[in-house]
């Protein structure tokens, strides 16, 4: 039976010989199992040996749509109210309770999404102060490469006549089904009073777009590098203790084989 070397000894270049299926080379065989096959389950039972999610920092780049739907109570009654905004289907619908305001424009926005701003007081004002983050709020992780586009929609269709797609609750329910949507965090509404009889109500919003954190399914080769780092960290360690056991179990003859000395080794003992 021809002899295979299967192992050869890094100091003294000592190589050990034995048949394909003798005790030796299967014993051989069981030491590279317990040696490659133990860190993939090691790094696979501790956090996970693919990487599923990840982030990264970005800084939004806005552009504001110029899209507002207000409606103001001025009572208890629900019909007791004041309403505008830039769709000329739902001014229409007003009537009577239409006003049209002095706006100042003083920020922009990044994304077909929306600032939800709320306020009231018993007490009559001159001006609702708010200043504010908006802030990305995700459901689920964006694509790593590509052009997302499901939601560069408005979210108001300000072209429809039915009173129903202006209904807040609607507006907002709608918003809310989302996976990806935008909240003002820390708005802090402030009522300032005082306001003379002939003077606008002034809405005065600050809005700032901070660098987010964006959530995002990694790719196929980021996975990889990701589960190669853990492989190969806890491999290394395996492979020094299991070369260890081999030289012992080789030197010793645990597994019965053929040494063969290196040439130089055998003139000297000749001699």
């Amino acid at each position: 039976m021809a002899q295979l070397e299967l192992f050869s000894h890094p100091g003294p270049g000592v190589r050990y010989r034995a048949g394909l299926c003798s005790t030796a080379a299967l014993g051989l065989l069981l030491l590279w199992a317990l040696t490659y096959l133990p860190p993939l389950l090691v790094a696979y039972r501790s956090q996970g040996l693919w990487l599923k999610q990840s982030t990264y920092m970005e800084q939004p780049t806005v552009q504001f749509q110029y899209e507002v739907l207000l409606v103001a109570m001025t009572g208890a009654d629900p019909g007791s109210f004041l309403a505008w905004s830039t769709f000329p289907a739902f001014n229409h619908l007003q009537e009577d309770q239409l006003r049209v305001p002095l706006i100042s424009r003083m920020s922009t926005f990044v994304m077909q999404s929306m600032a939800f701003i709320q306020s009231s007081s018993p007490i009559p004002g001159s001006q609702l102060y708010v200043n504010g983050d908006l802030k990305l709020h995700q459901r689920q992780s964006l694509s790593h490469c590509g052009v997302d586009i499901r939601y560069n929609v408005s979210v108001i269709n300000g072209t429809s006549p039915f009173a129903s797609d202006y209904d807040l609750t609607n507006i907002i329910a709608a918003y809310q089904d989302r996976n990806v949507t935008t909240v003002l965090s820390d708005s802090n509404p402030v009522w300032l009073v005082g306001r003379a009889a002939d003077a606008p109500f002034v809405i005065n919003a600050t809005i700032r777009y901070p660098v987010e954190v964006i959530l995002y399914q990694p790719g196929f080769w980021e996975m990889i590098k990701f589960a190669w780092i853990q492989y190969v960290s806890i491999l290394l360690i395996f492979l020094w203790v299991f070369d260890r056991i081999k030289i012992f179990v080789f030197q010793n003859q645990v597994l019965t084989t053929i040494p063969v000395l290196p040439v130089s080794s055998y003139k000297q003992h000749q001699s």
